[in-house]
């Protein structure tokens, strides 16, 4: 094992957002802000975190400037302007960004099929001289002390036997239902075997259900290619990665935060919340807002 062998990381937000329409026609789904900050950031954060050395974001077409623009312009005219008034410290959170770790905005190949492996097999030429690398999807955040990325970078230096790391967190089973479950190999309690889609209640091999935070290594890229579609006709990371769990061990890594996901409004908006409720000054008042709009 190199001395860095986990310095690339690719960041998923390549789909249409159908269920945002309409401002995700002109603003990415993962620049939707929690707080001041866009959910892209908590993602290229948790990476810094790790010591993720760059960074490969693969966006929509309409996605890749604004991201290029959101990660790399420095708005000097305002820093000016905020010198002048003297509210230097207002420029503080631009510095922030601006001194993260390289990134890389690509787009999609058009060529491959739909399906959430295809952002990732878009990136291949990045990532496939790499002893491993992480994929997150810019749906889920993680809120807590310590990010995924730095997890699964742990565990992998502690395991570097592995062929890959998928990340789960504990669910009710009362939701089960709506996950992707984890089944683990005979006789072994962190040897993923597979992940059962949305299992009937009651039907579950565990209540750990898997989401979007992968540590790979090469060997999942064979699988990510346009003859191996699965279910609805899709192009699947999480069965490249069962496939290779077939003959290599895939270990399944517990987070030590919590995730939440922002796929639809309606999570996005609880994701919100409990970002604004644990983060900003006015969390506080919150309750007491909704009381008087009720």
């Amino acid at each position: 094992m190199t001395e860095h062998p986990v310095r690339k990381a690719i960041i998923t937000d390549a789909g249409f957002a159908s269920r945002y329409l309409p401002i995700t026609k002109s603003v990415p789904k993962g620049m939707l802000p929690l707080g001041n900050k866009p959910i892209m950031q908590f993602m290229v954060e948790e990476c810094a975190e790790a010591g993720i050395e760059e960074i490969i974001i693969v966006a929509t077409p309409e996605g890749k400037p604004v991201y290029e623009d959101y990660f790399n312009n420095s708005v000097n005219r305002i820093r000016k302007q905020l010198a002048a008034q003297g509210k230097e410290d207002r420029y503080e959170p631009v510095q922030h960004v601006l001194n993260f770790p390289k990134i890389v905005v690509i787009t999609q190949d058009e060529s491959l099929p739909y399906g959430n492996g295809s952002p990732v097999a878009s990136a291949q030429k990045f990532v496939e001289g790499e002893e491993a690398f992480l994929v997150m999807y810019s749906d889920d955040v993680l809120f807590g002390d310590q990010g995924d990325a730095k997890t699964m970078v742990d565990l992998y230096e502690a395991n570097p036997d592995v062929a890959g790391i998928i990340m789960s967190q504990a669910v009710s089973p009362k939701v089960v239902d709506k996950y992707g479950i984890i089944t683990f190999k005979d006789g072994s309690d962190t040897d993923l075997d597979f992940i059962v889609e949305k299992p009937d209640k009651g039907t579950e091999p565990s209540l750990l259900a898997s989401y979007g935070r992968y540590l790979l290594t090469p060997a999942v890229l064979q699988y990510l290619v346009p003859t191996n579609t699965g279910k609805d006709n899709e192009l699947w990371t999480v069965d490249a990665i069962t496939q290779v769990s077939k003959t290599k061990r895939i270990l399944v890594g517990k987070t030590k935060g919590e995730w939440m996901t922002t796929g639809d409004p309606e999570n996005y908006f609880k994701a919100h919340l409990k970002f604004v409720l644990n983060n900003e000054k006015y969390g506080s008042k919150v309750s007491e807002w909704v009381k008087e709009l009720a």
